[in-house]
């Protein structure tokens, strides 16, 4: 356990390190020109991150939630409000709304003290970890979400290790701590446990379950007593009390944790001493808050501090070099595509991360990936759904552009200069179907459908031919993505289409002798087919087929993602 061996009482940690739990208000610019402030100061102020989780650990009602104590919304969605017809403000979608589930990330921008914010939502589910990933490259650091009951869950483990990969600083908030859950010193251990990662606590839980009573700030030594337990879009109320208040032992004694509580915060004092800032920002260390999102519990307090710990965006990866967010050049990269968001007007979005400079409506950009000069003319920032028009923006931000269908997943713009910033790998697909169509007269709305859904990133598209005009195969993470997929085509593009299960759970992307990958076509259980970008990939039926092949032909490489890393235009 995290604090074995530690029963001596320690002295209080001095405040140490750059960053602080206490919020450093900055400059509300509401009433300034943004123009007059320099490029230094509008990236200081931003913050853009993620949330991940397991499903039902409670993410959306914690997006929500920030998004109400950021004045961005005044009622919080619940997404079993059904008879009232209030849904999650992130989960826009139709088959969102009808299921109860995000099954795709939203880009959420608000202002908080000061702070420009950028919340992106992504799904909890594991069919939809692709979407997440990609969400992941445009983040500066992640709240990583458990549920207190539940702690470690296969879905958290696996978005953590996407998080550990790009070093990104994650921040945990333990939520549903006022239901019957796992102990808090357990739930510490396991985040050490299992995902290798030092957890040093920030505040700490007063009772839990039915005798949670509230939060113990640890830095700035007050107790938070909740008052309130309202469900609803409101925020709680609280009573704040000092560690030295007389009140607090009688509330700790009603509940019989007063003996307990000291010593465990005497214990906590000597973990606040391992803080540091730098291993921190390297994902070495993490710190955790406790809270209830559906409640409100900690939630205000849980967003000071982590904007007062979280980073402002840093360098990106170019194959140049990093491309520092204060380089005047204006640049950034599409990290998804969303079509239909307006279902009436059929009208489909690239999300841009800007990276560096600033972003000016009706300039003028090359996308390096494919050469073309656009101008960008109609830019908006997103809440959910809704939209509102933006006419400049900075590193940090993300904004959507219009797109005609001129942009990919992975395009990088420049104002100057002939860099790319590094590429978004697709996952590996571990099911494939053959997609049927009901009615042969539909199959042009078919194949705009399905395209258009696979330049979202939503499915990856296969054909037998370079030229994609034999039968299409669609592959996918999970099964949900499928049922997402027929939903999609009958609501969106009036199509219905029947999808036959094929019998492939492999796949590697081929390079080498051309002879030799057309050869794959005639192997026992493999299948030779071609992505969007006429790249052979191979489709194997088992373990078995999959080494067979590779031993066969050792002239031909096998990647388990497309191998373009960085693309450029001829």
């Amino acid at each position: 356990m995290i604090l074995s061996g530690r029963q001596q009482k320690t002295p209080r940690p001095p405040w140490q390190g750059e960053e602080r739990d206490r919020l450093e208000i900055l400059p509300n610019d509401r009433n300034e020109n943004q123009t007059q402030m320099s490029l230094q100061e509008q990236i200081r102020r931003r913050r853009t991150f993620a949330i991940i989780s397991h499903p039902d650990a409670g993410k959306t009602t914690l997006t929500e939630k920030l998004l109400l104590y950021g004045g961005a919304i005044h009622l919080a969605g619940s997404i079993k409000s059904r008879k009232a017809a209030r849904y999650a403000t992130s989960d826009w979608m139709e088959i969102e709304r009808q299921r109860g589930i995000s099954v795709t990330s939203s880009a959420l921008q608000f202002d908080y003290r000061g702070f420009s914010i950028n919340l992106l939502d992504t799904p909890g589910h594991k069919d939809f970890s692709e979407d997440t990933y990609r969400t992941l490259e445009a983040a500066d650091s992640v709240i990583m979400l458990l549920d207190g009951a539940k702690g470690i869950e296969p879905q958290t483990l696996k978005l953590f290790e996407v998080a550990r990969l790009r070093n990104l600083p994650i921040v945990t908030f333990i939520n549903k701590v006022d239901r019957e859950g796992l102990p808090s010193l357990t739930l510490l251990s396991e985040i050490e446990k299992i995902l290798s990662i030092r957890a040093i606590p920030r505040n700490w839980p007063i009772g839990m379950g039915r005798s949670f009573r509230g939060v113990f700030d640890l830095i700035a030594r007050k107790a938070h007593i909740y008052t309130s337990r309202e469900h609803g879009g409101a925020r709680s109320e609280e009573e704040v009390m000092d560690e030295d208040d007389p009140r607090l032992d009688p509330i700790l004694d009603s509940i019989g944790l007063l003996p307990e509580f000291k010593e465990e915060i005497d214990l906590l004092d000597s973990e606040s001493q391992m803080w540091d800032p730098g291993l921190f920002r390297n994902g070495t260390i993490t710190p955790v808050f406790y809270g209830s999102a559906l409640n409100n519990f900690g939630v205000e307090l849980f967003l000071n501090s982590f904007l007062g710990l979280s980073p402002q965006p840093g360098p990106h990866t170019s194959d140049m070099g990093p491309i520092l967010p204060d380089d005047p050049r204006f640049s950034g990269f599409i990290f998804k595509i969303q079509a239909n968001m307006d279902p009436l007007h059929r009208d489909r979005f690239a999300f841009l991360r800007i990276c560096s400079g600033r972003f000016e409506k009706g300039m003028t950009v090359r996308n390096v990936n494919t050469g073309q000069e656009i101008k960008l003319s109609k830019t908006l920032h997103f809440l959910g759904q809704k939209r509102e028009l933006v006419d400049e923006a900075f590193p940090g931000d993300i904004i959507g552009l219009h797109d005609p269908g001129v942009f990919h997943i992975g395009d990088t713009l420049v104002e100057k200069g002939d860099f790319v910033f590094e590429g978004i790998p697709h996952f590996s697909p571990e099911l494939f179907v053959r997609v049927q169509i009901e009615d042969p007269l539909k199959r042009k709305h078919l194949r705009k459908g399905l395209f258009q859904i696979a330049e979202e990133g939503a499915i990856q598209i296969f054909t037998l031919d370079p030229e994609g005009e034999r039968d299409i195969l669609v592959g996918a993470v999970g099964q949900l993505q499928f049922d997402v997929l027929k939903f999609r085509l009958e609501h969106e593009y009036k199509v219905r289409a029947k999808l036959e299960p094929l019998g492939y759970d492999r796949v590697r992307w081929a390079t080498g002798d051309p002879d030799q990958i057309g050869n794959l076509s005639n192997t026992l259980d493999t299948l030779l087919v071609y992505d969007r970008e006429k790249m052979p990939v191979a489709l194997f039926r088992n373990e078995w087929a999959l080494r067979y092949v590779v031993e066969k032909y050792p002239s031909i490489e096998f990647h388990g993602t497309s191998p373009r890393t960085f693309r450029k235009s001829p």
